[in-house]
């Protein structure tokens, strides 16, 4: 069934368990096979290759717009998709279509926008080390507006529009010291941290203070992004009171007139049975309620509203598709089924810990009746892609599908061992795209120089 809370599809087996959210298109066909925006999966894998990313198109189209309805241009908010969780040509062009925003966070996904085509404006350039090259393409570009994460990029940014002759409009980076009740590594807005202006120790204070002294910058607002995978809501209002307290401070000393508040995203996705983030609905009613609060208490005006979602866009609108080599028992202990893809294409798992699911796609109507642990080929003993999922029975060349892949999936892909990346393909009303082409083994080497 489709569950509209989690913007994701359940599908059950004959037996339990249910297998893990899929794109919203996602149903068994008459072969027996799972099938994605009418593209039978297990078609898809022989015609493209495995390992293969395969998107819903009309899933990324559908929350996009669920995060436009919720946060409407006319309410004084604006949804700026966070291209890291998945930054290509294509889906660039889908987000710039739908009327988001886009944030960026190095000079490459910059790159990668603009030739794109996606609107400058509409840009929001992030990131905690930006060289003075970056700086300056982003000035060249005439990007909407920078984040500005330290001192000295605060310096540098301004010396940088003051030769190209232009104010670049900024926000501020504040780090709020809110706990964000997620894995650590993806806690970005806890004092400890390499991110942003602590509130702390007064570096906020100065920020501003220099923002606001800056001949070529113009402070708009601020910003915060507490972290990723984030199941509760409460967090998110306790942000939005510690960035007003701030605002109301900086206008007392300094006249700052808060127009933009940036509240970031990390709104979870659903990767199995246990995870239950709230709906876009929910937390669009949170923030607006916290904001409408906070300024009516500080007796400041109402600044535009402004959030960051990209997990939450695409991770449920995608899977990862492969080819089942090996299955090899240890007795007493545990069956692996090992797959022809593994850390290079899905990095989350050795890096967070991230828990996935698996599915047969080419027996996603049969019965679950072994337990298996998926293993990736690489040569790392934690290269493990699901523990003890439960499948039906397991053969070499089977089609296992690891569902909820579609955010930081591809973007995290690498080459360890001399694995070419996968292909990524767009499926839309029974026809698929292939928007991102497979890595041949030319392209392992194509930048490389011989000895001689």
């Amino acid at each position: 069934m489709f569950d509209r809370a989690r913007g994701a599809v359940l599908l059950s087996h004959p037996m339990e368990p249910p297998t893990p959210p899929l794109p919203s298109s996602s149903r068994i066909n008459d072969a027996g096979h799972l099938e994605v925006a009418g593209c039978d999966v297990v078609e898809l894998a022989a015609e493209f290759g495995t390992p293969l990313f395969v998107y819903d198109q009309q899933h990324i189209h559908d929350v996009c717009r669920a995060y436009r309805q919720a946060f409407p241009d006319q309410e004084g908010c604006q949804v700026i998709y966070a291209s890291k969780a998945f930054t290509y040509l294509a889906m660039c062009q889908l987000v710039a279509g739908e009327g988001l925003s886009l944030d960026v966070a190095s000079g490459g996904e910059l790159h990668i926008a603009l030739e794109a085509g996606f609107p400058a404006e509409r840009i929001f350039v992030h990131g905690n080390a930006n060289t003075a090259a970056e700086l300056e393409a982003c000035i060249r570009a005439r990007v909407g507006h920078v984040v500005v994460d330290s001192l000295d990029e605060l310096a540098a940014l301004d010396g940088i529009a003051g030769e190209a002759g232009i104010v670049q409009p900024i926000l501020l980076r504040i780090t709020p010291g809110i706990e964000a009740h997620t894995h650590d590594f993806i806690q970005t807005g806890k004092l400890d941290s390499k991110f942003g202006f602590c509130l702390a120790d007064g570096v906020a204070m100065e920020a501003v203070s220099r923002a606001m002294a800056a001949e070529n910058l113009e402070l708009v607002g601020l910003h915060a992004h507490i972290g990723s995978q984030i199941f509760s809501l409460e967090p998110y209002a306790d942000t939005v009171a510690v960035l007003i307290d701030f605002a109301a401070e900086c206008r007392e000393r300094y006249g700052f007139e808060l127009r933009l508040l940036d509240v970031g995203g990390g709104l979870g996705a659903v990767y199995g049975p246990g995870d239950d983030p709230p709906s876009i609905s929910r937390l669009a009613a949170e923030l607006k309620s916290a904001l409408k609060r906070e300024t009516e208490r500080a007796g400041m005006p109402l600044p535009r509203l402004a959030v960051e979602p990209g997990r939450s866009i695409v991770a449920n609108a995608g899977l990862t598709v492969y080819t089942v080599q090996s299955v090899k028992t240890v007795p007493g202990v545990r069956t692996f089924a090992a797959v022809d893809g593994g850390m290079s294409d899905n990095l989350r798992v050795m890096l967070y810990d991230a828990a996935y699911e698996a599915m047969l796609a080419n027996k996603a109507g049969a019965p679950a009746k072994v337990t298996v642990t998926v293993a990736g080929k690489h040569c790392e003993s934690g290269d493990l892609l699901v523990k003890d999922a439960r499948l039906p029975e397991v053969h070499p060349g089977d089609i296992l599908v690891t569902p909820a892949t579609g955010a930081y999936g591809y973007s995290m892909a690498n080459n360890y061992n001399g694995q070419p990346r996968p292909a990524v393909v767009f499926a839309s009303d029974g026809s698929a795209r292939e928007v991102i082409r497979r890595e041949t083994y030319g392209d392992l080497i194509r930048l490389h120089e011989r000895l001689e």
